[in-house]
Order: structure tokens, then sequence, then C-alpha cells
């Protein structure tokens, strides 16, 4: 893209006012489930409430932390996840029945389990682990490969990037279909790479402009003003 269109974009985005991570859930397991769950379902009504199902579950009541605390310890980790919900009936009736797509799909209740198994095979069983996790680029690779073959996936792997975001990354994004609407209103049609692409260009744009922004912020900042439609 040219740089007058990437300023351009960058300054509808600077006009949306993107602030930093304000609130995170306090377990791997919660970022999971959200991750999973978020895929074609509404966020409000059927994404965070089926997390809060799960946090409740185990006596949670106060799933989420201010972001600059301290991470406090994993109330469920994965291991706990996979003890109490062996398979995925229970959790189906904790949660519902969504697939993760409508065509060969899986529940979203199969999707979980296995990412959870997945990750606990690699040691990863809380939030602090799966932060460590994201600076060891080798490691990470083995899981995201393993991950990739969950059906849902999908060609840009949009349902991985946001478990990372969602862990703490910065630097990972979802460029799902709210931020491709949301280029599009901008005049920019393009796919979820180019959206990822052109997201990274944005931060790195208003960063070297004084005003620090990571992809992470970006990316919110859209989902946020989509949502609000």
């Amino acid at each position: 893209m040219r740089m007058d269109d990437v300023q351009r974009v960058a300054d509808a985005v600077a006009a949306l006012d993107p602030q930093p991570r304000e609130k995170r859930w306090t377990s791997l397991t919660y970022c999971v489930v959200d991750s999973v769950w978020s895929i074609n379902a509404n966020y409000t009504s059927v994404v965070a409430p089926v997390v809060r199902a799960v946090a409740s579950a185990f006596g949670d009541q106060a799933p989420l932390s201010p972001a600059n605390r301290p991470l406090p310890d994993d109330p469920v980790p994965v291991h706990a996840f996979l003890d109490r919900f062996n398979d995925g009936t229970a959790l189906v009736q904790l949660t519902n029945r969504q697939r993760t797509s409508t065509h060969n799909g899986v529940l979203k209740a199969d999707a979980a389990l296995v990412y959870a198994r997945i990750l606990g095979a690699h040691g990863v069983q809380t939030l602090g682990e799966a932060q460590g996790l994201l600076d060891d680029e080798a490691r990470l690779a083995e899981v995201e490969a393993e991950l990739r073959t969950v059906p849902g996936e999908g060609q840009h792997g949009v349902r991985r990037g946001y478990l990372w975001m969602l862990v703490g990354s910065e630097e990972h994004i979802k460029p799902d279909r709210m931020v491709l609407r949301w280029f599009r209103d901008q005049g920019v049609v393009t796919d979820p790479a180019g959206a990822k692409r052109l997201v990274y260009e944005i931060a790195a744009y208003l960063t070297s402009n004084g005003r620090p922004t990571t992809p992470w912020v970006v990316d919110h900042a859209i989902w946020l003003t989509r949502r609000g439609r």
C-alpha cells in the first residue's frame, strides 16, 4: 500500500482514540475458551457469557483483572479444565452447541478441549507459562504447528493470533471480518493477510509520529468501533 494511503488510514485509527489494554482474563483456560468461541459469534451475548460460565464452574466470579497489575496465580490451569471437562459433553451442557464452522465443523467445546490438551502437553498450563512461551520462538512454532490442526483454524490462523492476543501479546492480532469491514469502510479492500500487514504499518506510523502504538492497540480500537455498530 502507498505511504499516503497508510497515513490516511492511520489518521482514521488515531481518530478512534486507541488505548492500551485495560483488562485481561486471569487464566489461560479463559483465553482458550474465548479464542475458540469468538470465531463467528457475538462477543457480548455469546462469548463473554461462555467464558464467565466456565469461570463460575470453578467458583471464580472475578475472571478479569486490570492489565497494569501483576499477573495473579492462574485460578484454572488447563489441567484443571481438562480434569473437570474430560470430554465435550459436559462442556456443551455448560456452554452451547456452536460449531467451529457451519461446514464440517466440530463442536467448539471439543475444539477448546483439544487446544487445552495441546498446550498442556507442551508444559503450558498457566497464563504465565503461556506468556513465557511467546518469548521462545522454537517452542512457540511447535505449539502452533499442532494448534493449526484443530478444526476451525481457517486459512489465515485468525484464531491462533487471537489466543496470543488474549494471553498478552501486543504483536499478534486478529484480522477478522470486523477488521476487514472497517478497512473496507476506509476504502481499503483486502484479505486477512493484507489487513495484518496494514495494522503493523499503522502501528509503526503512529509510533514514529509520537503516539506509541502496538498492533494490538490498533486491532482493538478497530474492533471496538465495529462492535458498537
